[in-house]
């Protein structure tokens, strides 16, 4: 898969890029990030990328043109989506991102300040998609959390991708408790059902488990698997 990062701050992504699956998912090329700066495509000896919003609002706009001009740039002739990351989103999801796990390039545009222009949503945004419930001073972190959950479901960045299939979220439901070695740590010991091999009855633990979870902490999610 590619992705196409488009900011103006491409240096949040640096320890990103270079740490834990992500490193490994590029080492292995089922990933290439690419980074594309939209402040080269502004004009002006300032390279001024933002401006005063219409209407005399308090904040900055990111302007329109240098944003058309980069996106452009990372279309190269391709339908690739292009991803916008804004609260105005509809919120991101473990389903989002397996629908997008398959594309062969993604273009992803991180905002800053308070928007960018409308027009450029209008002309070049295919989805809008937010982090949740908050506003942060740019989509960068939210573009970050979208890459890490897309990359590890790409061939061979995960060494087993069963363990993909049973996290948090991929069944409406969440992931069941999970322990290792040793079996005992300060006196609470591991679930005698674990330990003794039995395969079936395990299973039925693990389903029993990860109900009652859901059930106790996000029983919202019972509601939407009920849909």
């Amino acid at each position: 898969m590619k992705m196409d990062v488009l900011t103006l701050f491409p240096e949040f992504f640096t320890g990103f890029s270079s740490s834990s699956m992500i490193a490994k998912a590029l080492k292995i090329k089922a990933l290439t990030l690419r980074f594309i700066n939209i402040r080269d495509f502004a004009s002006g000896k300032h390279k001024q990328a933002d401006d005063y919003p219409f209407g005399g609002f308090a904040g900055m706009v990111m302007k329109a043109e240098p944003i058309y001009k980069a996106v452009g740039t990372a279309l190269e002739s391709s339908n690739a989506p292009v991803i916008y990351f804004t609260p105005h989103g509809r919120p991101l999801s473990q389903g989002i991102i397996r629908s997008y796990s398959s594309e062969k390039k993604l273009i992803l545009l991180c905002g800053h300040y308070k928007e960018i222009d409308q027009r450029v949503r209008d002309l070049c945004v295919s989805d809008e998609i937010s982090l949740g419930d908050y506003v942060l001073s740019g989509g960068e972190i939210a573009a970050m959390a979208f890459i890490d959950g897309v990359s590890r479901l790409q061939k061979g960045v995960l060494s087993d991708i069963d363990s993909a299939d049973t996290d948090s979220f991929e069944q409406m439901e969440l992931g069941f408790p999970c322990w290792t070695r040793p079996d005992d740590f300060m006196g609470i010991k591991v679930p005698e059902v674990l330990r003794n091999g039995h395969h079936q009855k395990i299973e039925e633990w693990v389903q029993n488990q990860a109900k009652t979870l859901t059930q106790t902490r996000r029983p919202d999610l019972n509601m939407k698997k009920a849909r």
